[in-house]
C-alpha cells in the first residue's frame, strides 16, 4: 500500500520528472540548484507567477537527488517544504518519492480515544542509538506495559545533531539525525502492528532561531504587528494568510496521511496569534475530519495555557469540534506541590490546599476555570470545564517540560515524597482521564532529562548564558558559582546524560515500580476502559484534611447497557492514618487500606481505594 499526501509546494516527483514550487510573493529571480546523481550542480531559473509562486518542472530530476533554491543575492537555501534534509537545515534538500515505501498496516483504523494511555518520548534519548529504528525495537515493551499510544516529541528538522525539537525550521522533514523518512514510517507501521497509536508533536506557533530562511525571502509569512516570545508572529490572519494557513494545514495532513500518524499534539496554541473567524486549530480539525478521519480515528491534542474549554467542546454527535483533548498542566502543578512541597514560580497558584486542587482536577479537568491567578497578578485564567468528559484531559505527573525545565533535569521521584507520589500515580492511572507517562516514568528512571541543543557558536553562547540567567531568581542559584554548575545545553555530554538507561528496568527498585505500574494499567484496561466511552461530564469531589473522594458516572452504550459509577478514595494528608466511609461497589484496587468493621475504611497515609458500582436503574 502506498500513502502520498499531495501538496502545492515543495518537490513532487512524477512520470515526467519533478515539479518544484516555492511561494515568495516579494522575491524576484529565484533559481533552482539541482545536483543530479553523480553529476555537477546546475542552476535553472524558476518562472514567477502573478500569484507569488515560483515554479519549474525538471524532466531529468529523480528521487534521491539534491536541490536547493538560490535567491537573487546569491543566498542558497533549502526548500521550506523539504521532505528530507540529510545535510541539516542549512544544506540542500533531497527529492523524496513517498510512494517508494510499501505499507503493511492497511487494516489499521486507529483506536478510540478513551482507550489511550500515552507515552511521551524523545527519539534521540529514548535509546542509546537515538534513532527511529532503535525506538522501533523497544515498542513491544511499551505495549506489554499497557501503553496504547506513543507521542513523539517534535521531529521537524532542527539545527545541529541534538535538540528537544521545539527549534524546528523545516516542518515537513523528519530530522536526519534520527534516520530517514522511510525509517520513521517503519516505526509507525511496527507500532500499529502492536496495537499502538502514534502521535507526533507539531510546533505551529514559531520557527526556531537558526535555519529559518523564510524571513530572507518571504516576509509575508510573518505578521510583524503581532509579537510572540520568539519575535514576529506567524501570519495566520493578515494579508497573505491564506497560503500560510494552507502550509500548516497541509503539514497536519501530511503527517497523518503520508506517515499514517494517529494524531497530532499541537504545541502552545496559546502563543498562536489568530483573530480569524475560524481559528487555525478548528480549521485543521475540519481538514482532518474531511480527509483521513473519515476512515479511521484521528486525534488532535492541544497544549493551551489559557485553558480554553471552548476548543475542547463536543458536537451533538459527541465528537470534538476542535481539540480531542488538552494537556492538563493544572493537575500536574497541584500534584507537584502536593508531592514535593515546592511553591516557587507558577506553583504559587496551586499552593493553597494542593490535595483539594488535585481532587478538583481529577473530577473537573481544569482547576483554573476563570478565577484570578496570583502568579499572573490577578489575571483571570481559564473557562468552565465541567461540561467536558474526563477524556478531554491528558494528565500526567511529568512531561519533558516539567523535568527538563529544572536546572539539573531531575525527575520527580528524585525529590518528591515517595508515599504521596505513589498514591498520585495510582489515582491518575485509575481515573478516566487519559494518562500520560514521560519516558522512564514506568521504572523510575535515574537519568535526568536536561535541556539540550546544538546551535552555532554565537547562538550557543547566548543560549547557555540565558539558561543560567533564568535561574538567578532562585535562592539556590543566587550566586554565579552555583549557576555555573548548571549544565551547558550545547555540550554533547548534556545530551548523552539524558538518555534512558534501559538496563535499570530489571534492577530494584526500578523493577518494583515497573511491576506496579503494569498492574495498575492492567486493572485500568480490563475493568475501567470499557466504561470510559460513557463518560459525559465532570465527576463530583470533596477533600477534607487531605482525604480525597471522587466519583465519576459512566452511561451505558445502548438502551440495555449497564451504567457504572467509579469511586476513588485517597489519603493524601499529613497524618499517619485516617478514616473514611467505604464507597459502594466492587473493589478494583486497594492499597494501604483495611475495613474497620463499621462500614468504613482505615487509610494509611498514601492509601488509594477504588471501587466500581453498577448503578443501572438507580
Amino acid at each position: 500500500m502506498k500513502r502520498i499526501h499531495s501538496m502545492p509546494f515543495g518537490a513532487t516527483p512524477h512520470a515526467g520528472g519533478v515539479d518544484f514550487a516555492l511561494w515568495a510573493p516579494s522575491a524576484e529571480g529565484i533559481a533552482l540548484v539541482h545536483t543530479p546523481a553523480g553529476g555537477a550542480a546546475a542552476t535553472h531559473p524558476l518562472a514567477r507567477g502573478a500569484d507569488g509562486w515560483h515554479r519549474l518542472t525538471l524532466a531529468h530530476a529523480r528521487p534521491g537527488e539534491r536541490y536547493a533554491f538560490r535567491l537573487a543575492d546569491g543566498t542558497t537555501l533549502p526548500d521550506p517544504a523539504s521532505r528530507f534534509n540529510p545535510e541539516d537545515v542549512h544544506g540542500p534538500s533531497e527529492i523524496v518519492d513517498p510512494g517508494q515505501f510499501e505499507w503493511n498496516d492497511g487494516d489499521w483504523r486507529g483506536r478510540p480515544w478513551h482507550e489511550a494511555v500515552v507515552y511521551e518520548l524523545h527519539i534521540g534519548t529514548f535509546t542509546d542509538e537515538g534513532t527511529f529504528s532503535a525506538a522501533r525495537e523497544r515498542l513491544a515493551e511499551l505495549a506489554e506495559l499497557g501503553v496504547t499510544a506513543i507521542e513523539l516529541m517534535p521531529l521537524a528538522d532542527f539545527p545541529g545533531a541534538r535538540n528537544w525539537g521545539y527549534d524546528g525550521v523545516l516542518q515537513f522533514a523528519p530530522d536526519a539525525s534520527y534516520g530517514t523518512p522511510d525509517e520513521l514510517k517503519a516505526l509507525v507501521a511496527a507500532a500499529h502492528g502492536l496495537g499502538l497509536m502514534v502521535l507526533v508533536d507539531v510546533v505551529y506557533n514559531h520557527f526556531g532561531p537558526e535555519g529559518n530562511y523564510l524571513h530572507a525571502y518571504c516576509p509575508e509569512f510573518f505578521n510583524t504587528a503581532e509579537r510572540t516570545p520568539w519575535g514576529a508572529a506567524i501570519n495566520f490572519d493578515g494579508p497573505g494568510a491564506r497560503t500560510v494557513r494552507d502550509f500548516f494545514i497541509h503539514n497536519a495532513l501530511y503527517w497523518i496521511e503520508e506517515f499514517h500518524f494517529d494524531g497530532l499534539r499541537m504545541d502552545a496554541i496559546h502563543a498562536i496569534r489568530d483573530a480569524s473567524p475560524t481559528h487555525i486549530v478548528a480549521e485543521i480539525r475540519a481538514a482532518l475530519d474531511a480527509g483521513p478521519a473519515r476512515g479511521r480515528q484521528v486525534h488532535l491534542v492541544l497544549e493551551n495555557d489559557a485553558n480554553q474549554a471552548a476548543l475542547l467542546a463536543r458536537g451533538k454527535d459527541g465528537r470534538p469540534v476542535a481539540g480531542t483533548a488538552q494537556w492538563n498542566d493544572d493537575l500536574h502543578h497541584a500534584a507537584h506541590v502536593l508531592a514535593t512541597g515546592e511553591r516557587d514560580g507558577y506553583y504559587v497558584d496551586f499552593a493553597d490546599d494542593p490535595a483539594a486542587g488535585f481532587a478538583r482536577a481529577l473530577a473537573e479537568g481544569f482547576i483554573y476555570q476563570g478565577q484570578p491567578s496570583p502568579f499572573r497578578d490577578g489575571e483571570r485564567r481559564g473557562e468552565p470545564s465541567t461540561q467536558l468528559p474526563p477524556t478531554a484531559f491528558v494528565s500526567y505527573l511529568q512531561t519533558h517540560d516539567q523535568v527538563g525545565n529544572r536546572a539539573f533535569g531531575e525527575r520527580i521521584h528524585a525529590f518528591a515524597d515517595p508515599v504521596l507520589l505513589r498514591a498520585a500515580f495510582a489515582c491518575l492511572l485509575l481515573s478516566p482521564h487519559v494518562p500520560m507517562l514521560f519516558m522512564g516514568d514506568e521504572f523510575a528512571a535515574s537519568s535526568p532529562f536536561l535541556f539540550f541543543c546544538d546551535f552555532g557558536p554565537e547562538l550557543a553562547t547566548a543560549v547557555a548564558e540565558g539558561r543560567r540567567a533564568e535561574f538567578s531568581g532562585f535562592a539556590a542559584f543566587a550566586h554565579e558559582a552555583e549557576r555555573a554548575r548548571i549544565p551547558d545545553p550545547n555540550a554533547e555530554q548534556t545530551f548523552l546524560a539524558s538518555k534512558l538507561r534501559w538496563r535499570e528496568r530489571g534492577a530494584q527498585p526500578h523493577f518494583a515500580r515497573l511491576c506496579e505500574m503494569q498492574k495498575l494499567l492492567e486493572t485500568r484496561h480490563r475493568l475501567l476502559v470499557p466504561h470510559f466511552a460513557g463518560a459525559r461530564g465532570a465527576g463530583s469531589h470533596r477533600c477534607k484534611d487531605g482525604i480525597v473522594q471522587i466519583h465519576w458516572e459512566f452511561q451505558g452504550e445502548g438502551a440495555s447497557a449497564p451504567a457504572r459509577r467509579l469511586h476513588l478514595v485517597a489519603h493524601l494528608g499529613a497524618q499517619a492514618s485516617a478514616r473514611a466511609e467505604a464507597p459502594p461497589g466492587e473493589v478494583i484496587h486497594s492499597m494501604g487500606t483495611h475495613a474497620d468493621g463499621a462500614g468504613g475504611l482505615q487509610l494509611e497515609r498514601g492509601a488509594v481505594h477504588a471501587t466500581l458500582e453498577d448503578i443501572t436503574g438507580a
